[in-house]
């Protein structure tokens, strides 16, 4: 049966009570991001500096997260085990002999790099358009007029369908012409490597919410998800301004592969923590819809990026979300444990419409997304 989203017209009074992005006036041209440029100014706009409380901290703690070794299977309990004990607390863990290619994954940052040192107007040939969700963005100087990252990224769909399709590829040629046939293909390959560790992790996480492992695993093996590659180019002034603000992840589960370059912390026990890059590892992070999936037994926990003054840094980004028809409920076995249910029914593309459209990601998305749903009476 086909799941329809009613999305009611909504009145002026109501709309006073929406959240608010903080959306770049109509007629004041948006700033335009070149790295090239900005990357060698000593003085950078105001537009990219932050309020002093939420400035970058300086000489911060490394944040304890667990290892999780995907090789053995002699280990499964133990892994279910220190997942459960992080996602409780903050959501984040990392994954070593996971069964990547070294060389794929070498590949893809490597295309990243070029594509990113490409000229502005070559990069904006895949410009991302108002209301979707990938395509090129320089810093979001087109969504947000105040504290804007200091970053660039490009964003990409990818369809896990049992047909087999080819979406990453279908973009790039699509998109930014024949010549980067070799682009796309390099990342569908990387995406379909992502996906698949996904499905891997995703039987961890039921088990370690102690329900069947193949659970997860079947929501998810059809999903529609996004890959995000990010650049972060060096700031004469990075005491003043962040590579991406403070926010949870609205997706279901992030899979990030960081360059060498120190950048992501974690707000854990009331302070910003750092993940320090490791080539062998891919950092896991729950996003606000496995929250929701697990009825918020699993965290979806602050993070953001920091910059600094010598080194660009580089990140890989793999958002798993559901297929676009999902409704997104608790299991059964949760929810006859623990009650009441903390967040209503909802499918992912209402969910990324609200972060596109309606409201800033921070760590309040998922509650003030319930807020929205209930009181413009949403229905899946």
């Amino acid at each position: 049966m086909a799941i329809i989203c009613t999305t009611p017209t909504t009145s002026p009074a109501e709309k006073e009570q929406e959240p608010k992005q903080d959306l770049e006036n109509d007629q004041t041209p948006p700033l335009i991001f070149n790295p090239s440029l900005l990357n060698v100014q000593s003085q950078i706009p105001n537009q990219f500096i932050w309020p002093d409380k939420e400035k970058p901290s300086i000489d911060i703690p490394e944040l304890n997260v667990p290892f999780i070794d995907l090789s053995s299977q002699d280990t499964t309990l133990e892994a279910s085990r220190l997942i459960a004990e992080a996602c409780t607390k903050h959501g984040f863990f990392l994954v070593v002999n996971h069964g990547v290619s070294e060389s794929l994954i070498s590949d893809a940052h490597r295309y990243m790099e070029s594509f990113f040192d490409m000229p502005l107007a070559g990069k904006q040939r895949a410009q991302r358009k108002p209301g979707e969700s990938w395509g090129y963005a320089s810093s979001f100087t087109g969504r947000f007029s105040t504290k804007l990252p200091w970053k660039e990224t490009l964003s990409f769909p990818f369809s896990n369908e049992i047909s087999g399709s080819r979406t990453v590829q279908d973009y790039f040629s699509g998109t930014l012409g024949q010549e980067f046939e070799q682009f796309g293909r390099v990342y569908q390959n990387y995406c379909e490597a992502m996906s698949s560790l996904s499905l891997e992790i995703m039987e961890h996480l039921g088990l370690s919410l102690g329900i069947k492992k193949d659970h997860f695993r079947e929501f998810f093996e059809e999903n529609d998800s996004i890959m995000r590659l990010n650049h972060y180019p060096p700031c004469q002034t990075p005491d003043l301004t962040l590579g991406t603000g403070p926010h949870c992840d609205p997706s279901s589960l992030t899979i990030l592969h960081q360059d060498q370059v120190n950048g992501l912390q974690v707000f854990v026990d009331n302070q910003w923590q750092s993940i320090l890059p490791n080539p062998k590892a891919f950092v896991v992070n729950i996003g606000d819809t496995f929250m929701a999936l697990s009825n918020g037994i699993f965290k979806s926990c602050l993070h953001r990026a920091v910059v600094n003054r010598e080194s660009a840094r580089t990140s890989m980004a793999f958002f798993l979300c559901p297929k676009r028809d999902k409704v997104v409920k608790p299991p059964s076995e949760i929810l006859e444990k623990m009650t009441p249910r903390r967040y209503p029914d909802f499918t992912w593309p209402m969910f990324l419409e609200f972060t596109q459209k309606h409201y800033r990601a921070d760590v309040n998305t998922l509650d003030s997304f319930t807020n929205w749903i209930i009181t413009n009476k949403f229905t899946v």
